[in-house]
């Protein structure tokens, strides 16, 4: 067995009568690809060519099923594959705890910037599958205490889907008073309202060290 190009000859050379078995590698990108090989006697009497084609792939997109981002905010890359001419490229924030992401306007295909919907140069996807990556950067951090979510959904020409979940991780739990001392009257008014600030549900209850000084008088 030996190779030509992306063909398996099973045997290279033989005499008289025999069947040569071929076996391709795996074609992923959309075009087809030929591979033309001369079979000739070993004298070089006699030479024929013989043209193999390969059919192209189907074409296709993946992209990384899920990725993370964390409560402090940053920076997120999602990775996927491709063999298609261009790739679109859509945010949909979930409805009630949203992740709000810049859209998308460049990324990367093949190791170079490429724009949103549109072709890529060279067309790297006719000739094999090609990697890309798409990237966020400048997350603020997370001031709820609820997850939030976006999905990056990804077209390919030919119209193939493929979708990645966003989740950045929910931010602790924040609450704030003032003013800290409230006087009243004996009449029982207030000089102040007591304001709360907190990014989550709360409750006032008495602390138990005043509540048992209060006993302690009795």
């Amino acid at each position: 067995m030996a190779k030509i190009s992306f063909v398996d000859f099973n045997p290279i050379s033989g005499n008289g009568n025999q069947a040569v078995t071929l076996t391709g590698d795996a074609h992923t990108g959309r075009s087809q690809r030929t591979l033309t090989v001369e079979v000739g006697t070993t004298g070089g009497e006699v030479k024929k060519d013989v043209t193999i084609i390969q059919a192209g792939a189907v074409e296709g997109v993946t992209i990384d099923s899920t990725a993370s981002v964390a409560k402090t905010g940053g920076e997120v890359t999602i990775n996927g594959t491709s063999n298609s001419t261009k790739l679109k490229f859509e945010l949909t924030p979930d409805g009630e705890h949203p992740l709000t992401l810049d859209a998308v306007t460049t990324f990367t295909a093949n190791s170079a910037s490429a724009t949103n919907d549109t072709e890529i140069d060279g067309d790297p996807g006719a000739g094999e599958t090609y990697n890309y990556s798409v990237t966020f950067s400048g997350i603020p951090a997370n001031t709820t205490i609820n997850d939030l979510i976006t999905v990056l959904k990804v077209t390919a020409a030919g119209g193939q889907t493929a979708s990645c979940t966003i989740t950045q991780s929910a931010g602790d739990a924040t609450l704030d008073v003032t003013p800290t001392t409230i006087n009243m009257t004996a009449e029982g008014v207030a000089d102040s309202p007591l304001n709360i600030t907190s990014n989550t549900s709360w409750t006032i209850t008495q602390k138990a060290g005043a509540l048992m000084a209060k006993m302690m008088k009795k």
